[in-house]
């Protein structure tokens, strides 16, 4: 299965935030929008109203919780500090193109659990271990359903 019909079922949002806000609105977004990551933009608009701005750096909660514990006790800090300075800014990315298995493969190697999709320089997407697993499980259901109907109809 291709990264873009799982793009199709789930749609195209993306939760992104400025890399010069601060970390305590990025925990209002992932909880608002109950996620695990949110995808950081450069600062200032996008060129055109139907792009986004340019991809700067993904920011995860395990980024959050390190930066909490190294920051403990003096956590307030940590929450008033810009998104820029927690944020991974070496991104794995994917095109729509990519298989359910080749990004498997790639979340498992480097241990990371969000991927945005671009589509040339536009952010076409995330994809999360969860739509992955969700995808997997999709597909093998399906292929459990036709073993089941075939047996069924004794050929």
């Amino acid at each position: 299965m291709l990264i873009e019909h799982i793009l199709h079922r789930k749609g195209s949002q993306v939760a992104t935030i400025s890399a010069d806000a601060p970390v305590s609105d990025a925990i209002v977004l992932l909880r608002e929008h109950n996620i695990g990551a949110l995808v950081v933009t450069s600062p200032g608009p996008p060129a055109t109203a139907d792009q986004h701005p340019a991809l700067g750096g993904i920011l995860s909660e395990r980024d959050i919780v390190r930066a909490l514990a190294d920051a403990a006790p003096e956590t307030a800090a940590a929450l008033s500090r810009p998104v820029s300075t927690l944020m991974s800014t070496e991104v794995t990315t994917c095109g729509p193109r990519a298989t359910v298995d080749e990004l498997m493969r790639v979340m498992t190697d480097r241990r990371i659990r969000h991927i945005p999709v671009m589509d040339g320089a536009r952010l076409a997407g995330i994809v999360s271990i969860g739509d992955v697993v969700k995808s997997r499980i999709d597909e093998l259901q399906t292929e459990t359903d036709t073993l089941h109907e075939y047996l069924a109809s004794g050929r």
